[in-house]
């Protein structure tokens, strides 16, 4: 496909009642949450991407969290089956749109879970989670369809966050940045160390284009030094639920 589409889905009014795993609870201002995602879809839409919005699903708090329902490889989507079985429903609107672009769409079955958090993608080597919402039978899965891609599939034992993508993520060039207390780095190359806990989530738009959290101004500046054009959003409703940058939207270059 010759136009780079990014998917997303506005928040639900109950966004306040998505899942808390390693945060306490705090207020969430579902007002401004709908305002920073517009922001956010418009900063995407800015670097050259046709933003495509899910249909709501307001009775889906955490539905929000795009990234989670799908993995795209080339083009292959793997449909998710989440770890947290309340996020289920939120799979099919996502098989729709998957459909509507005509990607070859597969999905993780039987005892599999996988949440598209745990999921990233460097070159032919793909980063996947152990965590709580992915498990070893949706590895093996995903490892065997993957393949069909010329993809390698490395396992990365997670602690304390939830997902892969919560600890790291890769900037254009390849180079993974993260927090190294929350991942097993033995299974990596190397890991650049964010200037702050949000500077682990990178969204890359292009060869020189990322996104980044407004929580993360160390880490924009140490970007944008090294030659990269940095667009900065802010998420904070959506952070005080766990949610990063890369988990509102589904890349589909």
């Amino acid at each position: 496909m010759a136009e780079r589409t990014a998917l997303v889905r506005s928040p639900s009014p109950r966004l306040a009642e998505g899942i808390v795993t390693h945060l306490e609870r705090r207020p969430v201002d579902a007002a401004l949450a709908a305002r920073q995602h517009d922001a956010y879809a418009a900063a995407i839409e800015e670097a050259g991407w046709r933003v495509r919005s899910l249909p709501p699903a307001d009775d889906l708090p955490d539905a929000v969290f795009v990234e989670d329902t799908v993995v795209v490889c080339d083009d292959l989507a793997v449909l998710a089956r989440p770890g947290a079985p309340e996020r289920a429903p939120e799979v099919d609107s996502m098989a729709t749109m998957i459909a509507d672009l005509g990607l070859e769409t597969v999905r993780i079955e039987g005892e599999g879970t996988l949440d598209g958090g745990d999921v990233l993608q460097v070159g032919n080597t793909v980063y996947a989670g152990r965590s709580a919402r992915t498990n070893e039978d949706a590895l093996c899965q995903l490892a065997r369809l993957l393949a069909t891609r010329g993809r390698r599939v490395v396992p990365v034992t997670l602690d304390g966050c939830l997902h892969l993508k919560s600890a790291m993520t890769a900037l254009p060039d390849g180079s993974l940045i993260g927090i190294p207390e929350l991942v097993d780095t033995s299974a990596l190359p190397y890991l650049g160390v964010a200037q702050e806990p949000a500077g682990a989530h990178v969204v890359v738009l292009g060869d020189k284009q990322v996104l980044i959290a407004a929580s993360a101004p160390r880490t924009a500046d140490q970007l944008a030094a090294g030659g990269y054009e940095v667009s900065v959003v802010d998420i904070s409703e959506f952070e005080k639920i766990e949610g990063c940058v890369t988990c509102l939207s589904v890349l589909v270059p």
